[in-house]
């Protein structure tokens, strides 16, 4: 297959001898007939986001496209261009959970987060706050540093039901549709994941219920609703991972629950489907393992509340330096696969076997 760049050099150079001769009011080269090779040329951009940290999970500056070696399905890519951090704009949108599952830490986590937007964010950075509830909200669009951090320091809990899909849905074709091209789109929600309002498995689970009589289930029948309203969680969960790989992002989460999610089927579901948004968009998902606040001394209560602070503080900082770690890397894809085909990309360092690269495992061919 051509070379993408050798080619765009000979239309250039054609159209330029075109212009020439026409200006000089001679008669351009007639069209090639039937017979004649035609050579035509297709390629499409691939947006990569990419972390790399040292052994110490500290950000490796200084990469450029000589650094990275890109692969899809196997096939080798050139790479057009590499960016950093600090000449790529981030995009971000902070999805905080307000429904009832938030957790006692609520309000220092509100007062981390806005500091958290201050620190990692530069003048052209701008972010999007979501509150995840009994629907998507939006309270604006595409703030600067300290337009955001003012705006989430207003964030009061709601108590009610958590749409956490719909959120995450909606924040990613956001950044689709909205972020620049190339910009780097992270969004970071800060909740447990369980959802029990979405449209995606709310009407499921209605349907499941509708006919059942309550009254009359036994162990069986209740294993096989059980069983239903799982699938209508992984039919969701596989279109968010959808959704979040066409808007190019990368996923993180802070899920306060900590450990506590191995307590119950359904905190567990909900963590497993976090792990996976982050897993392959080349995230990462924050386990906190706070301390009891509901000790029966005083003085310990206040001992392990401060402590907790501290722990997501110390979370707030390694994700901050995560993102100081990105790289954007951009080739063309020359490969003529079909429309929807998820297309498996893997990136690595040339050199320095130590350092840990996190980047999304693929793409979707769009149409």
């Amino acid at each position: 297959m051509p070379n993408i760049k050798f080619m765009r050099a000979l239309v250039l150079i054609a159209c330029l001898v075109v212009l020439a001769m026409t200006a000089a009011g001679q008669t351009p080269t007639p069209r090639p007939t039937e017979n004649d090779e035609v050579i035509k040329v297709q390629s499409r951009l691939v947006v990569v986001p990419v972390s790399v940290t040292d052994a110490n999970g500290q950000p490796v500056p200084g990469l450029n496209a000589q650094s990275f070696r890109v692969q899809e399905e196997g096939r080798a890519q050139e790479i057009d261009q590499v960016t950093d951090a600090e000449n790529t704009p981030l995009e971000i949108a902070l999805l905080i959970d307000v429904s009832g599952s938030v957790n006692p830490l609520f309000d220092f986590e509100i007062k981390t987060a806005a500091q958290f937007l201050e620190s990692v964010m530069k003048a052209d950075d701008r972010a999007t706050i979501f509150l995840i509830g009994d629907k998507p909200i939006s309270l604006a669009v595409r703030e600067n540093a300290v337009q955001a951090a003012a705006r989430v320091r207003t964030i009061v809990r709601s108590g009610k039901f958590t749409a956490f899909y719909d959120t995450v849905s909606e924040a990613a074709r956001y950044l689709q549709k909205n972020a620049p091209i190339r910009s780097r789109r992270v969004i970071l929600a800060l909740t447990d994941g369980e959802d029990n309002w979405s449209n995606l498995t709310r009407e499921a689970e209605k349907a499941t219920y509708r006919d059942v009589d309550v009254n009359r289930l036994t162990p069986e029948m209740r294993n096989q609703l059980a069983a239903r309203t799982n699938a209508a969680h992984v039919t969701a969960q596989a279109k968010i991972l959808r959704d979040l790989q066409n808007a190019d992002t990368v996923f993180y989460v802070i899920n306060p629950a900590g450990d506590s999610y191995k307590l119950n089927s359904i905190s567990k579901r909900a963590q497993d489907g976090l792990a996976k948004f982050a897993g392959e968009t080349g995230g990462a998902t924050f386990l906190p393992r706070f301390l009891s606040t509901n000790m029966k001394d005083p003085l310990q209560n206040a001992g392990n509340a401060r402590r907790n602070e501290e722990t997501l503080s110390r979370i707030f900082t390694q994700l901050a330096s995560e993102l100081r770690a990105q790289y954007l890397i951009q080739y063309y894809s020359e490969s003529d696969y079909p429309a929807d085909k998820f297309v498996k990309v893997n990136v690595g360092l040339t050199s320095q076997p130590t350092h840990r690269v996190r980047t999304r495992e693929g793409y979707y061919v769009k149409k």
